[in-house]
């Protein structure tokens, strides 16, 4: 235990959650690509998480974003709080001036990481399942009321930290695929249904005792749900890389979250909305490999030469139904 850096414990001032002339012990936790992210020991006893936005996240790229993203996170917390309780952590506060908020601490030993569990082979299709319909069910309530948009002006953020490093990036690697990966951030920048978390990952997403919790809003926009199905989707195809000894469970993992959260939509037709996230996970497949953010664990250039034949293929044909994204990168791997 040390103590956390000065801008946090400013922050939790701020917050009201430390005296003014208190200070806390506390460690930082590994992991943060956009944040530093501290568990925090307060003089009353209580342990909680606090998270500050860096300005530069720490990739390989020059990839920056404003900190004020860390306004909009908390603000998705507490609404996602509303919609589904058990699915995200309690928000304690949030401080502008410092860029920090603070939220319920979650002890690893009961909330694991789901994307550990998957680079285990601990593969529930269940719990995917429910992943799927925890987050169509946040969409749902959102997209009731539409006058939460404009607490999300987060449009040029959202460009900035998601379609750009993602979608443009992978265009100027991909000049002949241009022209489909710009169509796809039009019309994901254009679509305003409900509040998106924008991050929707196993890395963000617990396996708590009751179900998963979502980490990590800090993409949060009003806009494209089909966007975050997509993005965790994207997830699932890439783990059967990291673990091909489960690649067929992963695929029965993909099956099920895409079933569950399509039963869930009420908001628009199914349909319409997985056509965007059919003709949409391509452009994100090929984007992990090269775009601003690659995964880390895909490294030989064999594995994505695999990527690259299927989603461009599929960019150059566009899905409406994810099926056949699932049965693509299936027949590839032969999963």
């Amino acid at each position: 235990m040390t103590h956390p850096p000065a801008g946090i414990l400013d922050g939790l001032r701020n917050m009201g959650l430390l005296r003014p002339d208190a200070g806390a012990q506390g460690e930082a936790l590994a992991g943060g690509v956009s944040s530093d992210i501290w568990r925090v020991a307060l003089p009353d006893g209580r342990v909680i998480c606090v998270k500050r936005a860096l300005e530069k996240l720490r990739v390989a790229a020059d990839w920056r974003a404003p900190i004020v993203r860390n306004r909009y996170e908390a603000r998705w917390l507490a609404r996602a709080h509303e919609a589904a309780p058990q699915a995200v952590p309690a928000l304690l506060g949030q401080d502008e001036a410092t860029g920090t908020l603070a939220m319920e601490w979650l002890p690893p030993e009961r909330y694991p990481v789901w994307k550990e569990r998957l680079r285990h082979g601990d593969v529930d299709p269940a719990f995917a399942a429910e992943v799927g319909r925890r987050i169509a069910a946040i969409h749902a309530a959102a997209a009731r009321r539409p006058d939460l948009a404009m607490d999300f002006p987060t449009d040029k953020l959202f460009h900035a930290i998601r379609l750009e490093p993602y979608l443009v990036a992978t265009a100027r690697a991909h000049p002949d695929l241009a022209p489909q990966l710009v169509a796809l951030v039009a019309r994901t920048a254009a679509t305003k249904l409900t509040l998106v978390h924008g991050d929707v990952s196993p890395k963000n997403i617990l396996v708590g005792p009751e179900g998963p919790v979502f980490l990590d809003a800090e993409c949060a926009w009003w806009g494209d749900p089909a966007f975050d199905l997509a993005f965790c989707l994207n997830h699932l195809l890439l783990k059967c890389l990291l673990v091909p000894g489960v690649a067929t469970c992963l695929m029965v993992c993909f099956e099920a979250l895409a079933a569950s959260y399509l039963a869930s939509v009420e908001w628009e037709a199914p349909a319409m909305l997985e056509a965007r996230a059919a003709s949409l996970l391509p452009g994100l497949f090929l984007a992990r490999i090269d775009g601003k953010s690659p995964v880390e664990y895909v490294t030989e250039e064999a594995q994505k030469d695999r990527v690259r034949r299927v989603a461009r293929a599929l960019i150059v044909s566009p899905p409406d139904r994810l099926k056949t994204v699932r049965a693509a990168w299936g027949e590839e791997i032969g999963a």
